[in-house]
């Protein structure tokens, strides 16, 4: 059997060792909300698109949840993967809650940030209410009837109305959610902290995308993030409603790449100032 030797330099290519970005998705998804993003991303980065406690096919653990106990098991998975590095972290709704939580806990394993169709203030007494609501509703009469509630408001209107196979793909991705998956993560949401303090700390590249008709989150939302985080970008896509990575499969995945691609130059510009000194 030979031995690896280190005595000359063996090249070798490891599709590892590009840059991860760890999508993190919304209420009440799973990660099979990010598959178009997997196959767009995979010439540029590593994607590791985890299914949220109680939700898609992770273990429909008993809550009460907290932001705080979904980033850990998000900072769990990468530990469990071996990934040092850090990371680009990609949340969306619900996602983009825990990625601020991700944020304060392990600044220094994000490369950056892609916030897309959320906020960062937390929910208003009405919104608290609402959840509550939304928790008795699951409790009797099912995911089902909470699903039922949210996918109209879900979309731009143009997207209900013409792509029925995305609206039945959401509305069964919603429809697996555990009961215990979604009455937790609606706790975890309803008790988030207030994450507009993170903003102005927040000194990694960020990238904000918002569907130009968001229904459930509006886009005065993401222009105060842009507003209050240090040189962050933001990009409105136009007939995109709360799911713009579904509603509008390339221009958000272009957006994603682009960034992806600014982070990996910069760490390119910095190899070579290390060469020439």
């Amino acid at each position: 059997m030979s031995e690896f030797s280190d005595d000359f330099g063996l090249a070798y290519i490891d599709s590892c060792d590009q840059l991860t970005v760890l999508c993190i998705h919304g209420f009440p998804f799973s990660s099979a909300m990010w598959e178009p993003q997997v196959e767009d991303l995979s010439g540029v980065a590593r994607v590791i698109a985890p299914d949220l406690r109680g939700h898609g096919r992770s273990e429909a653990a008993p809550g009460p949840y907290s932001m705080g106990m979904l980033a850990e098991d998000c900072a769990g998975l990468l530990d469990y993967l071996g990934i040092e590095n850090p990371v680009v972290v990609c949340g969306l709704s619900m996602g983009g809650y825990v990625a601020f939580e991700f944020y304060r806990r392990y600044p220094e394993r994000v490369a950056g940030l892609i916030l897309a169709s959320t906020r960062a203030k937390p929910d208003s007494d009405e919104g608290k209410a609402g959840r509550d609501a939304a928790i008795e509703k699951a409790k009797t009469q099912g995911v089902t009837a909470v699903a039922a509630d949210m996918l109209p408001k879900l979309f731009s209107p143009q997207t209900y109305d013409e792509d029925s196979e995305l609206v039945e793909f959401v509305e069964e991705m919603m429809e697996g959610t555990s009961l215990e998956g979604m009455t937790g993560a609606l706790q975890a949401m309803k008790d988030r902290p207030d994450s507009t303090p993170t903003l102005a700390e927040i000194d990694v590249p960020t990238l904000i995308i918002h569907g130009a008709d968001d229904q459930i989150i509006p886009l005065t939302e993401a222009r105060a993030m842009q507003a209050a985080i240090k040189d962050a970008e933001l990009i409105v896509i136009p007939d995109a409603g709360h799911l713009p990575n579904l509603e509008q499969i390339d221009a958000f995945s272009d957006a994603v790449i682009d960034f992806v691609d600014s982070l990996t130059e910069d760490d390119h510009d910095h190899d070579h100032d290390d060469h020439e000194h």
